[in-house]
């Protein structure tokens, strides 16, 4: 494994996400968004949108991929410019700390009020906030959480070790894409089919590896038996194929039930449940979850590490 993986993940321990840090997400965002409005200008038709998406999706997965690689390979001679950059492009692609960061902070606006909870929530989700009692706002904070230790963390972290900074960034390009555009309502529906089926393929792999490193990192401190029951029993319980394996980890670890019906852009989406009600949720839960999500990146860590070792070995 490089320096520049080790490196970059200690980066993300430190010091996170600032929010005027210059950051490839945000400039991914950008380009998605201009790309949207010039197709939009352009097509009116389903099927145009729909081709427009798959478009999308190869030019930026391209973009994703060509330009890290293009850089790092022209300064390749240069053995501290190269580590430097190629530190900073993985650092750039893990959000371990960011989502403690904003995580912590809808816990603790949860001390000033109710108001305030919803609010900071409402940075973090896509659902409506406003008429979320304390334990809804928990919930979809455990949620969060859970779902993007995958998205966020080990997701970024395989494509990394696999094909280095350029696959963590080609990865995070379809992870923006579908945040921005796989939303399966009318507006979208064509657009984002795309998108959200590229980024559903992408995430099969990681989403199934975050489930079982979620549990066997919780050894002796959560209910590992109930992590993997709970997952295995619940793992269709949700509209993606993938989100319901981490927190189907989360909520039988912690012994909570997650998942049920929310309300996204005034439009009621119904949602079978995750988990058993052996408890009420509590803000204590917010911090389980993310130890949850550290636990698991150091064990996905270290267990890469050991494969690469045997293979060295071997060969």
């Amino acid at each position: 494994m490089s320096m520049s993986v080790i490196l970059g993940i200690l980066l993300d321990f430190k010091l996170g996400d600032p929010y005027n840090f210059p950051h490839p997400v945000k400039l991914m965002g950008r380009i998605i968004s201009f790309e949207e409005k010039l197709v939009r200008r352009i097509i009116k038709s389903k099927n145009g949108l729909k081709l427009a998406g798959l478009i999308i999706v190869i030019i930026n997965i391209l973009l994703g991929f060509t330009v890290p690689y293009l850089l790092l390979k022209l300064i390749k001679q240069y053995r501290l410019i190269y580590i430097l950059v190629d530190t900073y492009l993985i650092y750039t692609c893990i959000a371990a700390k960011c989502l403690d960061y904003e995580a912590t902070k809808v816990s603790e606006a949860l001390d000033s009020g109710i108001e305030q909870g919803r609010e900071r929530l409402s940075y973090i989700v896509g659902r409506e906030t406003k008429n979320l009692s304390e334990e809804e706002v928990i919930k979809a904070t455990v949620e969060t959480v859970a779902e993007n230790t995958s998205d966020g963390v080990i997701a970024p972290l395989m494509y990394i070790i696999l094909l280095g900074a350029p696959g963590g960034l080609a990865y995070k390009f379809i992870n923006t894409m579908d945040s921005m555009l796989g939303y399966m309502n009318d507006k979208y529906i064509d657009l984002g089919y795309f998108p959200a089926k590229i980024d559903d393929i992408f995430n099969y792999i990681p989403a199934r590896l975050t489930g079982i490193f979620m549990c066997l990192g919780s050894i002796g401190r959560f209910n590992m038996k109930d992590g993997f029951r709970i997952m295995i029993r619940d793992r269709k319980n949700h509209k993606s194929p993938n989100c319901a394996y981490p927190e189907g980890a989360v909520s039988g670890l912690l012994g909570v039930q997650l998942g049920g019906n929310n309300y996204y852009h005034g439009r009621l989406v119904e949602k079978p449940t995750i988990g058993d009600n052996i408890r009420p949720i509590a803000k204590k839960d917010v911090r389980n979850t993310i130890d949850i999500m550290y636990l698991s990146e150091i064990l996905f860590l270290t267990t890469c590490i050991i494969i690469e070792l045997i293979i060295i070995n071997i060969k």
